[in-house]
């Protein structure tokens, strides 16, 4: 349908008359301050911003938007793609080209063997291995391409397009990634007139419109829950554990503190401290902790070895090395100590009496040798990307890496002397490689269904933490449910996911954002000031408009040099760089923007260019220090009532209507206001500055993370948490399926059971019905003007007389009599009265204690 819409619309608006322009003038309060305004914090605009601003926007703002497709992870995003596909060529008239883009090459793949599998596309069906042989293929006509969005790395300019053929097709796969930088503004200049549609594992937000902006509202949605009723994906379990942790030793911030002023810093190293020290980081990876986690692994995951091949999340590469290290003399003892349990066994056969016993001591004995048979030839790998200097960096950690990236490139080698690689080895069943040690890799877009238990010791949220569970939710014969181990804590973020991403957004408001003059005037504003910022410190950016090559490469170092002046310069021009890159964001997709294209590139080059050098400076062996001093000061606290480890919730009975709603409720939403720019950066340079290395007080900031982390291992924490949320005997679920079947909200629901009999008959239950709808429509509207109703007996009177009237007009005589509509109109009254007092009925503000049963001052003094 959204096919169909987009060719009627391409007829209405010819080519050529897609965009439209128009000129605005802004306000002289807008403009910008003069440049010699010695007020000024920093300098101001060499030129002040123009007077008159060109606003170019599409002439219907659903041009070249075909929609968005939600699936949630598992589902068979790839095959619907092709569904669409096929449908579209089979039911609209056309000769349309579908572009298949992707921001990795194993999903490249995957979609690419799908097509193939479904006879939708052959051999001979074009891949682009370059960005020159995209631009070649687009130029001609195939029934389909498939390609890379970085193969759109060709310089792209609006009067050279690489096709102008308004019948082609951009099927974008995971949509909420990628879409806001060059390469998608490459991509679209190539093809102005092309469609979008993008396909997702990701659902929109009121809060988080972007993915809509690019291509429009939903056309499609399967989510988590659907998913699961339908049998697509099993159940998720969640099982909490490992211990809570405390701060032994209270010396920290003068240990840190003098180790800090012992290696004499420079200011980038400084900078790169500031961005790693004082996080999670310490206390997740602290030696004791890690051994801990490592114990409880091999225990837990020794156990369940009949269920499936398991996964084990780190927090980084080098954290997943010492993880690896950990469990690997574990598990030999393990597999050695079920061995020594099996040979008990025999002792105990001996001395049994009894066949049956005997019989039931042989098969335990083995099913232990079993056991450690398989332990034996289980193989755990590390599966993480490479990295430049690698062997040195884990040499620091004494961990030789060379040996397993042998085998992440190579694969492991078989019975028959070829070689299978690991991504194969892993999702085959029968391959003893069954514990993979990740980090990044492998946690979206591989799907392994003898995958039975994802361990996640890493800090997750949102799509990522959803992304990363569902690894463990495809269906495999003889698996009833994934079960999800959490180490970390991550009971707040799953439960921010759960609320997210398992039904999506409800729809309800559109997204409410400043009207375009207003953005563009704005991000007019801060280039403008960015620029003058850089060319009070000697560089004029002006200088790298056009330029390329060696020529633009000594031109960056030049601005990297002039905005090193001093460490405050610096930071002004991170903090104005990304205010550049918030309000660009902001125009994303919008014509307007790529007049601003290329001085927004030159900041964010300069930007990269300093964060390339912050984060190449040499901080490892004062990084190796701090970590030791903050590794000795962390403890785990022993086993106790208050633990919740061992503690699992079955995800499947959680409530996600209602999870939703209730953060629903915590999002506070409002226009958009676009800050000063000034303003904004004198508050975040003041920020900036309190969190110099120097001075934080790394004590406190370790103590509020462990606190932190310690909340979501409190077992009544978790069980209170989660008790909330499920469904089981849920008296508040089982009301608010009586109102839907009754056909009423729960604020008509209730009037209705104050209102109604035992003795109506059908016909009079439904004007009952009818009359509780009217009556609350009517309630509402009568108390909307008053202020502060409820203070005041003129306005108590007026509400009870409407309710009384109301009442007598609408219950039918009989069966009620005039008694009985008196005792309801009082009852009624109270119930308005009680809920105007309590949650702010109207325009109440004021909270009164009124009882359940009690009546309002006004009744009471009449009674």
């Amino acid at each position: 349908a959204s096919v169909v819409r987009q060719e009627a619309l391409k007829r209405e608006f010819p080519t050529g008359q897609r965009l439209t322009h128009r000129t605005i003038e802004l306000p002289l309060a807008e403009i910008g301050t003069a440049v010699n305004d010695t007020l000024a914090p920093y300098p101001m605009a060499a030129e002040p911003v123009p007077r008159y601003l060109q606003i170019i926007e599409r002439a219907h703002p659903d041009l070249g938007r075909l929609g968005v497709v939600w699936h949630t992870q598992g589902s068979g995003k790839s095959y619907s793609m092709a569904f669409f596909s096929e449908k579209v060529r089979r039911t609209v008239p056309g000769n349309f080209t579908f572009v298949l883009m992707t921001d990795r090459d194993d999903l490249d793949s995957q979609i690419y063997k799908t097509f193939v599998g479904c006879g939708v596309a052959d051999e001979q069906t074009p891949r682009a291995s370059s960005g020159r042989e995209l631009q070649r293929l687009l130029s001609e006509n195939h029934r389909y391409v498939f390609s890379l969005i970085h193969k759109f790395n060709q310089e792209v300019t609006p009067d050279a397009p690489y096709s102008e053929r308004d019948d082609i097709i951009v099927v974008s796969d995971e949509a909420h990634r990628t879409q806001s930088g060059k390469l998608a503004r490459n991509m679209r200049m190539a093809l102005p007139n092309a469609a979008f549609i993008g396909f997702t594992g990701t659902p929109l937000f009121k809060h988080d419109q972007l993915t809509k902006r690019i291509f429009g509202d939903y056309v499609s949605r399967y989510d988590f829950k659907r998913s699961e009723e339908d049998g697509a994906t099993v159940k998720l379990v969640y099982e909490n554990r490992g211990e809570k942790l405390g701060l032994a030793k209270l010396d920290l911030n003068d240990r840190i503190a003098a180790a800090v002023d012992a290696a004499d810093l420079d200011p980038d190293q400084t900078a790169l401290l500031e961005k790693l020290l004082g996080k999670d980081y310490e206390v997740i990876t602290a030696d004791e902790r890690l051994e801990r986690i490592a114990t409880d692994f091999v225990e837990h995951c020794s156990t369940r070895w009949e269920a499936g091949k398991a996964m084990m999340v780190c927090i980084d590469k080098i954290t997943c090395a010492r993880m690896l290290g950990l469990i690997g003399p574990k598990w030999k003892a393990k597999a050695d100590e079920v061995r020594l349990e099996a040979q008990a066994r025999l002792a105990a056969i001996a001395l049994a009496a009894d066949d049956e016993i005997r019989q039931l001591l042989h098969a335990q004995r083995d099913r232990m040798l079993a056991k450690a048979a398989w332990m034996d030839s289980t193989l755990i790998e590390l599966i993480i990307s490479e990295a430049q200097n690698e062997v040195a960096d884990f040499k620091h950690w004494g961990f030789d890496i060379i040996p397993h990236r042998s085998v992440m490139k190579l694969g492991f080698e078989t019975d028959d002397g070829k070689r299978v690689d690991v991504e194969t080895a892993f999702k085959d069943p029968k391959h003893p490689f069954r514990i993979a040690v990740v980090c990044a890799m492998w946690l979206t877009g591989f799907d392994v269904e003898c995958l039975s238990t994802l361990y996640i010791d890493k800090p997750m949220r949102a799509h990522t933490l959803m992304q990363a569970i569902a690894r463990a939710n495809r269906v495999y014969p003889g698996k009833d449910f994934g079960l999800i181990v959490d180490y970390n804590g991550m009971l707040k973020s799953l439960r921010e996911a759960l609320a997210q991403y398992a039904l999506g957004d409800d729809g309800g408001a559109a997204e409410i954002v400043a009207p375009i003059e207003e953005r563009v005037a704005a991000l007019a504003d801060a280039i403008a000031v960015t620029e003058a910022h850089l060319s009070g410190l000697g560089f004029e950016a002006d200088s790298l408009l056009g330029t390329k090559g060696f020529t633009r490469i000594e031109l960056l170092a030049d601005a990297v040099e002039a905005v090193y002046n001093s460490d405050e310069s610096k930071r002004r021009y991170e903090i104005l760089a990304r205010v550049v890159f918030s309000r660009f964001k902001a125009l994303l997709v919008e014509p307007s923007a790529l007049v601003f294209a290329e001085r927004h590139d030159n900041i964010e080059a300069i930007y990269k260019k300093l964060s390339e050098r912050r984060d190449t400076a040499d901080v490892s062996e004062l990084l190796k220090v701090l970590h030791r001093i903050v590794n000795t000061a962390i403890a785990s606290h022993g086993e106790g009532g208050d633990q919740a480890s061992g503690l699992t919730v079955d995800l499947s009975q959680i409530n996600m209507e209602k999870l939703r709603d209730e953060f629903a409720k915590k999002v506070k939403r409002k226009a958009t206001v676009i800050e000063d720019i000034r303003q904004i950066l004198e508050e975040k340079l003041a920020q900036m500055l309190a969190r110099n290395p120097l001075r934080m007080n790394y004590e406190k900031k370790y103590q509020e993370i462990i606190a932190a982390y310690n909340q979501d291992k409190d077992r009544a924490t978790v069980e209170d948490t989660f008790a909330k949320l499920l469904i089981l005997d849920a008296s508040l679920d089982a009301e608010q399926r009586r109102a839907v079947k009754e056909g009423l909200s729960e604020e008509q629901l209730a009037l209705f059971d104050l209102v109604r009999r035992a003795d109506l008959s059908k016909a009079d239950r439904e004007r009952i019905k009818q009359a509780s709808r009217e009556l609350l429509e009517g309630v509402l509207a009568v108390i909307a003007p008053l202020d502060r109703w409820t203070e005041k007996e003129q306005t108590q009177a007026e509400v009870e007389t409407f309710i009384l009237d109301k009442v007598y007009q609408t219950l039918p005589e009989p069966p009620y009599t005039p008694d009985d509509k008196a005792q309801v109109a009082q009852l009624v009254y109270q119930h308005i009265f009680e809920q105007s007092v309590r949650d702010g009925l109207g325009r109440e503000t004021l909270v009164f204690t009124c009882g359940a049963g009690s009546a309002s001052p006004a009744a009471q003094s009449r009674g």
